[in-house]
């Protein structure tokens, strides 16, 4: 067995024994620049996976894809969508529109929970999977939603929630009584498991046992 295999199979061991595994898949026919916060960021050619371990411990943790980027050598530059401050290796969270695999791991109940968030719009398709601890329940959103979206929604390479572009209450939800709009709608009735209004969350909160890990495919 060569050396690099050797360490390679080293690595698999303390990632399954020391972290949660999240399998970050490209499917798209395009380049992105996945991140996670916590996890950092890269890039990512289709037909490429990122294998990112993270603690154990409870967190909560996001992971969205970055479309038509360009770097420097430092890692310096900047994204068309999900841009987080110019980093490759991404230390905040990405500006709109950005589709986003959000999970609380071991959190509230001593359980994990996941979603799809278009909360802070949509980019590319995507598909969130527990992948052990016999949890079987995958959540999509993989509609056309950027060549379908409203025309007071559009925005380069995306599409706005409606909470980003009008900020009013009826929308965030800042106060007062929170519902579904049409706009939320346009959301929810292309993308049914995706989490579209600030309290959307009977419809689109799923949970799964402590430490489990997930696949994330874009373009699935």
């Amino acid at each position: 067995m060569s050396l690099k295999i050797s360490l390679s199979l080293v690595f698999l061991f303390f990632l399954q024994s020391h972290a949660i595994i999240f399998t970050i898949q490209n499917k798209c026919p395009y380049t992105i620049w996945p991140a996670s916060i916590p996890g950092g960021g890269r890039r990512l050619d289709s037909g490429q996976t990122w294998t990112l371990g993270l603690p154990k411990g409870p967190h909560l943790t996001k992971i969205w894809a970055r479309t038509n980027c360009s770097f420097d050598a430092s890692g310096r530059g900047s994204c068309l969508t999900g841009d987080c401050g110019g980093e490759l290796d991404c230390k905040t969270h990405g500006a709109p529109p950005h589709t986003q695999a959000e999970y609380g791991l071991n959190t509230f109940n001593h359980k994990d929970y996941y979603d799809i968030s278009v909360l802070e719009g949509f980019n590319v398709p995507m598909e969130f999977r527990p992948t052990n601890n016999g949890c079987t329940r995958p959540i999509r959103c993989a509609a056309d939603i950027v060549a379908q979206c409203p025309a007071a929604l559009k925005a380069p390479g995306g599409c706005h929630n409606p909470c980003t572009v009008f900020k009013t209450t009826q929308y965030c939800c800042h106060s007062g009584a929170c519902r579904p709009t049409d706009l939320s709608r346009f959301f929810k009735i292309r993308c049914r498991d995706a989490f579209t209004y600030p309290e959307d969350d009977p419809t689109s909160t799923f949970e799964c046992p402590p430490s489990t890990s997930y696949s994330v495919v874009f373009c699935p």
